[in-house]
C-alpha cells in the first residue's frame, strides 16, 4: 500500500521530531537518578569542599543525589577528560577550575579541547591568591618586598602549590608586571609548601588563600598582599598587589560544567538551584571559611569568565615558558 505524499512528509516529519520530544521530556524529569560531581583534586581542598556542599545542596532540592566523585591526576585533565567523554544529559558534571583555563595552553597535547568540549553551567566560588611570608622574613609590606626582590636578582625564592597551578601562574604575572627575577620552588599542594614556610625553610609562599588564612590570622604568618582587585572579606586589612602593581588581578576559581550538548533546560535548573545555594547564609559562611565568595551568576557569566581566564593564562604560560612536570 502506497501511502499519499503529503501523509508520507507529515509522519517522516514526526518521527524526526520524536528524539527532540524525548530529549525534551528527559530534562523536564531530570533528575530522575543520581548525578556525579567528579572533582580533579584530591578531598578536603577548597574545590573539593565547595563541591561537597553544593552536592548536598542540590541534593536536597532535587530529591536525587549529587555524588562527589574525586578522579585526580594529570593537572585536572583526566577528570576532565572523563566528563567530556560522557554522555550530555547533565548526569555527569565537572568541576571546572582555574586548571582547565591554564591547562589549554600548558599541556601541548591533550585529548579534548576544554572550551569547545564543554558547557559552562555556573560558577561556584572564588577565591584570592595571596603573597605570604614567614614572620621573620625583612619585608613587612609588598613595596618592601619588591625592593627587596630587586636588590637581590636571583636570589630570592618562592613556593607555589606546584608547576602550572593558578598559583605558580599568578607568582609568573606578578614577576612579569613588577619586573623581578625570582626563582620558583614547586611543591605538590598547598599543605607540603605552608609546612616548610611555617618551619622557616621557606622565605615566601603564592597561593590561594585558602592554604594559609588560618596561619595568617594566627599571626604565624604574614600576609603582604592579595590578588584581586577587591580588598578580602577574610583578611581585610591586607593591601592589594594592585595599589602598588597597576592592572594586576588573579585569583582561584571554580564552577561547574557539563559535556557539550549538554540540554538548555537542564542547565538552566541547575544554574537556578545553584545560584539558590550560593545565596544561602550557611554556605555563604562556609566558603568565607575557606577565602572564598560565591561566584554567582548566568551559564553565560561563566562561559565569558571561562573565555577572558584562558586568553589571560596563555599569555603567562607563554611568557614565561611554562611546561608541566
Amino acid at each position: 500500500m502506497k501511502l499519499p505524499r503529503r501523509n508520507f512528509l507529515h509522519l517522516a516529519a514526526g518521527a524526526a521530531a520524536l528524539p527532540a520530544v524525548a530529549r525534551f521530556a528527559s530534562a523536564q524529569a531530570y533528575p530522575s537518578r543520581p548525578v556525579r560531581l567528579v572533582v580533579g583534586y584530591a578531598p578536603g581542598g577548597a574545590g573539593d569542599i565547595s563541591m561537597r556542599l553544593l552536592g548536598q545542596w542540590l541534593s536536597e532540592r532535587f530529591g536525587q543525589q549529587f555524588i562527589v566523585e574525586n578522579r585526580t591526576g594529570a593537572g585536572t585533565n583526566i577528570a576532565t577528560e572523563s566528563v567530556v567523554r560522557a554522555a550530555a544529559d547533565g548526569y555527569t558534571l565537572l568541576m571546572s577550575s582555574a586548571a582547565n583555563a591554564i591547562n589549554a595552553t600548558l599541556y601541548d597535547r591533550l585529548n579534548f579541547n576544554f572550551i569547545r568540549d564543554t558547557t559552562p553551567i555556573s560558577g561556584i566560588l572564588r577565591v584570592p591568591h595571596v603573597i605570604v611570608v614567614h614572620p621573620s622574613f625583612s619585608a613587612k609590606t609588598l613595596p618592601e618586598f619588591i625592593a627587596y626582590a630587586k636588590a637581590n636578582p636571583g636570589k630570592l625564592t618562592w613556593a607555589s602549590p606546584g608547576v602550572g597551578t593558578a598559583g605558580h601562574v599568578c607568582g609568573e604575572l606578578f614577576k612579569m608586571m613588577a619586573s623581578l627575577n625570582m626563582v620558583h620552588v614547586p611543591y605538590r599542594g598547598g599543605g607540603p609548601a605552608m609546612a616548610d614556610l611555617l618551619s622557616g625553610q621557606l622565605q615566601v609562599y603564592i597561593g590561594a588563600m585558602t592554604s594559609s588564612l588560618e596561619y595568617v590570622k594566627a599571626n604565624r604568618l604574614r600576609a603582604l598582599a592579595v590578588s584581586t582587585t577587591t580588598r578580602s572579606e577574610a583578611l581585610p586589612e591586607v593591601a592589594r598587589v594592585s595599589d602598588f602593581v597597576p592592572g594586576f588581578e588573579t585569583s582561584d576559581w571554580g564552577g561547574i560544567s557539563g559535556p557539550k550538548g549538554t540540554p538548555a533546560e537542564i542547565i538552566h535548573k541547575l544554574n537556578e538551584e545553584i545560584n539558590a545555594g550560593l545565596a544561602d547564609p550557611k554556605i555563604k559562611a562556609r566558603l568565607a571559611d575557606l577565602g572564598g565568595t560565591p561566584l554567582t551568576g548566568s551559564a553565560t557569566d561563566f562561559e565569558a569568565l571561562i573565555a577572558a581566564e584562558t586568553e589571560k593564562w596563555a599569555k603567562v604560560v607563554k611568557f614565561a615558558g611554562l611546561k608541566p612536570n
